[in-house]
């Protein structure tokens, strides 16, 4: 039986937004494997993707009193999450933000709930940070507290030095990162997805990867 974190994986695959190839990522590594989170983009797809968000948020038991989308992406994923923990039984404001700040009507770049209190930042995937960084800085000139990060995926793979990009934002702004699911439950699925010859290929592509660009936090999974 699959876990909430390799059910997560499990979903991506089937809905074509996890893919199994040869992809350049922005740091030009070339990874076995790539997730594009903009695939997620009907109806149906969105909402059982809010689902895991929301569940990744209760199971962490974080205090926090709005959830912030950063533009673009954040914003249907923050509006998804808030959706359907409304569902589960947490009704909680969300905000997001403009690109460029609006000089007309209410004005501001903030657009939605205040941007107050504990603030869960909603986002896809964590790369360099510069989103993250983004977030925070505007959370606190509004005089909030950035509580936590949520992102679908951790690629689990160094960023500047021996730390991944997550572990660096964590390090950085002293808040914690969730991750609804990460490689090593990838490579979870891949190997109680039986032992045919393109799922051990997937399994030995990904862990000669993760043996060249793995973070220092790495296990291995046969």
């Amino acid at each position: 039986m699959l876990s909430l974190r390799e059910s997560f994986v499990a979903f991506a695959v089937e809905a074509g937004v996890l893919r199994f190839g040869e992809f350049k990522t922005k740091a030009g590594r070339l990874s076995p494997y790539f997730f594009n989170a903009g695939l997620f983009n009907n109806g149906a797809l969105l909402g059982r993707l809010g689902e895991y968000y929301a569940k990744t948020i209760l199971g962490a038991g974080i205090e926090f009193d709005v959830l912030f989308g950063p533009a673009y992406k954040g914003i249907p994923l923050t509006a998804s999450t808030a959706i359907a923990l409304a569902r589960l039984g947490r009704d909680a404001p969300f905000c997001f933000n403009r690109k460029e700040a609006k000089d007309h009507g209410e004005g501001g770049t903030i657009v939605g709930a205040t941007l107050a209190g504990r603030v869960i930042i909603v986002d896809d995937v964590i790369s360099a940070g510069t989103s993250v960084r983004e977030s925070v800085e505007l959370i606190r000139a509004q005089g909030a507290i950035p509580a936590a990060v949520v992102i679908a995926l951790d690629r689990m793979e160094r960023g500047r030095g021996e730390l991944s990009a997550v572990q660096e934002v964590e390090q950085q702004f002293g808040i914690p990162v969730l991750s609804v699911a990460n490689l090593t439950d990838l490579l979870a699925v891949l190997e109680k997805g039986g032992d045919d010859a393109q799922n051990r290929q997937h399994r030995e592509a990904i862990n000669r990867y993760r043996e060249q660009y793995g973070s220092v936090e790495r296990v291995h999974v046969q």
